[in-house]
């Protein structure tokens, strides 16, 4: 198929997967998580392919959702209702997105994440669907979100790293770097910037001489253990947190901040740490 924010190719026995809006740092549009599915799709049904790699264009592998756009326009567009709030509005929408995403992680064929840059909110997301990451050394990965405005749908957090970890990074959201995020667990390699293509080669070449069958048996039993332990039903009540966390009165705050003074400050108010303003006061008891 024709895709329009991503690329597709196949070399050998390895898909791979190319976020391809490198002006905007690959963030999400309505129309990426659909494309997804489709490349894993397409590389599912090519009887050539063993390995999918994903990947972005540009600086980064993806910054999350484009919401810009979306946080500085009037309230009842762009995933910000008018009250009262509908959150299965919400939830279809966002559900959606997320078993797009989740396609990488049901995916026949094991799928590593490349990631160079930024792999932040939504992004983080994508990345954290598949079934292997390498990251650049430098690069950062984390859901800021989560201060305000967010709550990662996929929740892939906490089956990579456990609870208490999962905690640590969701109740600040901080970005942390590929150091970090192989020392607790989060990825599986990080490498110099200059050989991460080097070594996801390696990683996926190693793959490819695995036998599709032998592939799909390791990862199906290992998927289930997760999927056993209830990640459809964590992934369904973080989906309705989302949207939530868009209409709580601190997401009115912000979504009104950034109709006010842009999308960027608004983001520089809500990561100073300072109290936020749509906050509703203590109750004195």
């Amino acid at each position: 198929m024709a895709y329009q924010t991503l690329s597709y190719s196949r070399d050998d026995r390895v898909a791979t997967i190319t976020l391809n809006r490198p002006d905007r740092l690959n963030a999400i549009t309505r129309e990426m998580p659909d494309e997804i599915r489709a490349a894993v799709e397409e590389a599912n049904r090519d009887d050539l392919v063993h390995v999918i790699v994903l990947q972005g264009a540009g600086r980064a592998f993806c910054a999350g959702y484009d919401l810009k756009n979306a946080a500085e326009r009037p309230r009842g567009t762009g995933g910000s209702q008018e009250m009262p709030w509908d959150p299965f509005i919400d939830f279809q929408l966002m559900d959606h997105n997320t078993q797009c995403f989740q396609s990488l992680w049901r995916s026949y064929k094991p799928t590593i994440c490349k990631i160079h840059g930024y792999a932040v909110a939504g992004g983080s997301d994508i990345a954290l669907s598949c079934d292997l990451v390498v990251m650049a050394e430098e690069a950062k990965i984390g859901y800021p979100p989560a201060r305000v405005w967010g709550c990662p749908t996929t929740m892939m957090w906490v089956y990579r790293v456990g609870a208490e970890r999962a905690k640590r990074l969701l109740f600040t959201g901080d970005l942390i770097d590929g150091r970090e995020a192989e020392r607790i667990g989060l990825i599986t390699q990080a490498v110099p910037a200059a050989e991460l293509d080097a070594a996801v080669q390696k990683l996926a070449d190693r793959m490819k001489g695995v036998p599709k069958n032998q592939l799909w048996m390791q990862k199906t039993a290992i998927n289930s253990a997760f999927e056993n332990m209830g990640m459809r039903t964590t992934q369904t009540l973080a989906t309705l947190f989302d949207g939530m966390t868009r209409h709580s009165p601190e997401g009115i705050w912000f979504k009104q901040r950034a109709e006010e003074k842009g999308f960027h400050q608004a983001v520089q108010e809500r990561d100073s740490g300072d109290p936020i303003p749509g906050s509703k006061p203590p109750r004195n008891n």
